[in-house]
């Protein structure tokens, strides 16, 4: 019997696909630690090497990309973090972490945050449960031997959440994940109607570096956006969180924003953010730590 068109499918099973993970109760605080009127979680998705990994690639071209990204990228955003004391997310494969554990070691003590990104930045979607499984839990197990802490936060490699990915994460126990897009701000995820109690800490390709600057040589994929431009589209989506009292929420990536001509997004940014008052810098779990307190009976 062939597979049924999406046309042809009755209201019971579109319903059982919407709802197998949706955005529950909105988790908007009254306040943000120190009554600031903004949380401002700045993130970096260290994928290194794994982009090319990932697909069996054997490029030394794009190997080394991946490279410029722990070689140079990761000082630079270091550089610019350390001149304002503000603490980041740094979401890593577990394949980028062996790697480069000192680079893992290094961020954790000096306090960031280290959260679990995939095994070798596979996508989620084309593995059985069973697999999916395995590597999300060698990932965080991973993790956790190099930098000493156990990792409470999830964004799968490309944002690619299976329909097994949530339960998942019930079952490693995490705080949070910061994979879906539903909203601006962070909200509960739901598992086929039922609560869960992880906090959803929302991203969006808009608020995402990759989109504007990545390219590949052998395909059609040459976006190239000036950086001022990148700039202005943060800013205002900074600007609109802050008028909003809401989660401003930005993905990066050392090997595409630690460019000579890129970092200066990030540190003009900051500095832009720092001219408002009442700014709460954080890490993803800081945030959601306060969200779940706060939000959720």
């Amino acid at each position: 019997m062939k597979d049924l068109e999406p046309w042809e499918w009755n209201e019971q099973t579109w319903r059982q696909k919407v709802d197998k993970v949706r955005a529950g109760k909105s988790l908007v605080p009254k306040s943000w630690p120190g009554k600031a009127r903004v949380a401002v979680a700045l993130s970096f998705d260290s994928d290194h090497e794994t982009n090319e990994l990932r697909d069996g690639g054997e490029s030394i071209g794009r190997l080394s990309w991946g490279q410029y990204g722990t070689r140079k990228g990761i000082p630079r955003i270091k550089s610019a973090l350390d001149k304002h004391d503000i603490k980041a997310t740094f979401f890593v494969p577990a394949v980028s972490a062996l790697l480069h554990p000192e680079e893992q070691v290094m961020l954790s003590r000096e306090g960031h945050e280290i959260g679990i990104h995939g095994w070798i930045h596979e996508l989620n979607s084309v593995l059985p449960y069973e697999d999916e499984r395995d590597l999300m839990f060698r990932s965080t197990d991973t993790l956790e031997k190099i930098t000493g802490t156990r990792p409470v936060g999830l964004r799968t490699p490309s944002w690619d959440f299976s329909p097994n990915t949530l339960k998942i994460e019930r079952e490693l126990g995490l705080l949070y994940d910061s994979s879906l897009m539903a909203d601006d701000d962070c909200y509960e995820l739901l598992e086929e109607g039922e609560p869960t109690g992880i906090i959803e800490l929302p991203v969006e390709w808009v608020r995402d570096d990759a989109v504007y600057f990545n390219m590949h040589r052998f395909q059609a994929l040459r976006p190239y956006t000036p950086p001022e431009a990148v700039f202005d589209i943060f800013r205002r989506e900074f600007d609109r969180a802050y008028e909003e009292n809401g989660l401003f929420l930005l993905t990066m990536h050392p090997h595409v924003i630690g460019y000579r001509s890129r970092i200066g997004i990030l540190e003009q940014l900051i500095e832009h953010i720092k001219g408002h008052d009442d700014v709460w810098f954080a890490t993803h779990s800081e945030v959601a730590e306060h969200v779940k307190a706060t939000c959720l009976d």
